[in-house]
Formats: structure tokens, sequence, C-alpha cells
């Protein structure tokens, strides 16, 4: 059993604290939390949007209790705390990338959260990036918290230096997920048939260009006329794109119970990583060894090759920075360029004169003509 909670809707938290879960204002102006059975004993837990709060309620749940750890002004677990419940920054964050720092926080704190922020020197720091360097993106995710933590402490005069200054990130390449190609479009129409909520799912991504946190939000009430727009989970931005009458009658043919366009098994809306989780299964089933992430990739090659301009895939792939669309343009200008330039440099060739002979056939017939009249 749950209740409504809006001090939680106002903070961004979970709209809903579970059963025995108190709040209570500090005269710091900060929301703590509290587990209480009636008249018993109050025990202090994470907040509900830490990662350590399941874990932390279910024991005070059963009688085991753990209480959550005392924070000490000037140390790590401290700056975290305010970071997360006083940074603008932190707050103009989407909740998936809210949820990824925090576990990567979860993590670093474990060991970490009772040490002085003057212990996080920028040597600290660069060691932190260093040992993650197996895994690139794990390292790169790591400095970006830190960074953005650490940033804002200093604007707030909360550390005098910075410890991620300078600090480098970790060094590799990548193009990310592959995209699709046309045959992995044609191989998973072969497979999965009109009406099935994959090939709904496909053709929408294909399309629109949808990522998937906002492919298991899309409903009804998102479409007027053939005109569908959304605000996209990731960024905000609100992307409008207009459905042909093929994808309009993929729609049709879908069955559904509810206003979501793309349910699972038992009819209810897919959670991001339930659907990438099976998109990636239906993928499998039709021989494509690619993500949802790669169809969105081939959209924006398919709007580029065939003349979309960069504020063009801006507005539909709801990017903020013009270097995105510019990976996809930037390719299709090169080659188109490259083909105008060839036939510049072929028709400058057509113009270079052919010299005349100073040897050969002509002028042996002319010389035999001179020694004949000699004669």
């Amino acid at each position: 059993m749950t209740i409504r909670d809006p001090a939680c809707e106002e903070s961004g938290m979970p709209r809903k604290l579970p059963l025995h879960v108190h709040k209570q204002l500090t005269r710091h102006k900060k929301w703590v939390f509290y587990f209480r059975i009636g008249k018993g004993k109050r025990i202090r837990l994470p907040s509900p949007a830490d990662p350590l709060f399941k874990s932390a309620y279910m024991a005070a749940l059963t009688g085991s209790p753990i209480e959550a750890p005392k924070v000490h002004e000037g140390t790590l677990g401290w700056l975290w705390e305010r970071y997360t419940t006083e940074s603008a920054k932190w707050a103009g964050y989407s909740a998936a990338t809210q949820k990824q720092q925090r576990l990567i926080m979860a993590k670093v704190l474990e060991k970490n959260a009772r040490h002085a922020l003057t212990a996080f020197t920028q040597d600290v720091i660069q060691e932190g990036v260093d040992k993650r360097h197996e895994t690139p993106a794990a390292a790169g995710n790591f400095l970006k918290t830190m960074k953005g933590m650490f940033s804002w402490a200093k604007k707030m005069r909360l550390v005098k230096v910075d410890p991620t200054v300078g600090v480098e990130p970790p060094g590799y390449k990548t193009d990310g997920f592959p995209a699709w190609t046309v045959d992995d479009v044609k191989a998973f129409r072969g497979k999965h048939a009109i009406g099935t909520p994959e090939r709904l799912a496909m053709e929408l991504m294909l399309l629109a260009g949808l990522r998937r946190s906002d492919v298991v939000l899309v409903g009804r009430q998102h479409i007027n006329g053939r005109i569908l727009s959304i605000d996209t989970m990731k960024t905000g931005a609100r992307v409008t794109v207009e459905l042909s009458d093929d994808m309009l009658k993929v729609i049709e043919a879908t069955p559904r119970r509810g206003l979501h366009l793309v349910e699972n098994a038992h009819g209810k809306p897919f959670t991001k990583e339930s659907f990438g989780n099976w998109f990636r299964v239906k993928c499998t089933e039709a021989d494509v060894t690619k993500s949802a992430h790669g169809l969105r990739k081939l959209s924006a090659t398919l709007a580029a090759e065939g003349g979309a301009a960069t504020h063009q895939l801006l507005a539909q792939y709801g990017w903020s920075n013009i270097a995105t669309a510019e990976i996809y343009t930037k390719g299709v200008d090169r080659k188109r360029l490259g083909i105008e330039a060839s036939r510049i440099v072929a028709d400058q060739i057509g113009n270079i004169e052919i010299p005349h002979p100073n040897s050969g056939e002509g002028l042996s017939a002319k010389n035999a003509g001179k020694t004949t009249s000699k004669k």
C-alpha cells in the first residue's frame, strides 16, 4: 500500500511513499525520511530516490533495520547530498541521467562517504578514471558525475579547488551502437508481420527516429490526425513528425488495450529497460544483430541522404547539439561534393587539347612526297 506525497512531487521524487515511511522538513529546508510503525522507534532512511532506499526500507520492514549513516559536514557524502538537493544543474538532468549518476555514486560512497573533501585531489579523480579504463564508457560517466558535483561545489564555495579540472577523459574511439542497414529492415519485416507490436515498434523508430524511452511512452494522445508530437524523455525537446499512410495502417492493424501504441504481452506499457531487452530478442529472431538505437541511426542516415538539412535533423530527432546532426549531414555532403568535384575534373580533362603529331605516319608521308617531287 502506498500514499500520495505532495512534497515528493514538488522535489522530483516519487509521488507515493511506501507504507510506514514518513517525511520531515529540517531547519535547513531539507526533506528527510523515516520508517516508523505506529508510535514505535523511528529509523532514518535514505531518500526514496537513492538506490540504497529499497534495501534499507525492506530491512526496516522485516525487523533488521539498517540505519542511514550520519552525514558529516565537509565530507563527500555531505557534498553529494547537498548537490542532489540544492543544485539546479542536477535538477535539470533527466530522470535517466539522475538514476545513472546515483548508481555510480552509490558505489563510490560505499568506501568514501566519510572522507574529507580535501582528500579528493586531481590525482585521486584521475586514478578513479584510470582504474575504469577497461570500460571506457563507465570511466567517462564517472568523470561526468564528478565534474558536475565538484564544479557546482566550486561555484558555491564549498571547495577551494575543483579536482576534476585537468583530468583526462578516457581515450577511446567508438561509433557506438552499430547502425541498421536496409537489409536488416527487410529481414525484420520478413520475420515480424504487420499487426505485431514488434513490427509497430520498429516502424515507429525507423520513421520517427524515436528513442526506446519515447517508444514506450508514445500513444494515441500524441497523435492528431496524421501528426505525431511528443516531448522526448532524454532532452525534453518536442519532436513533431508526419505519419505516412503506411505507418497509419500499421498502427491501426496493431491491437492494444490502452492508449500506448506499443504494449507488452500483458497489455501493459514497457519500461525503457524491458523494451530494450524484448526488442533485442525480436531482432535476434529475425537474424538482425543490432539494437533499437542502431535503428535510429539508420533513420537519421536516410533523412540526410534524402537531402534533410542540419536544422531539419535537429527538429526531427530532438537533438540540441548541432554537431550530432552534422555527423550525418557531413558524410552525405562530402559524398555529394566529391561526386560533383570529380565531374568538374572530368570536364576540365576534356578541355585539354590533343597536340598535333611531330612524328609518325603523317610526317613520313609528307617527307615521302617531297622526295618524289625532286625526282
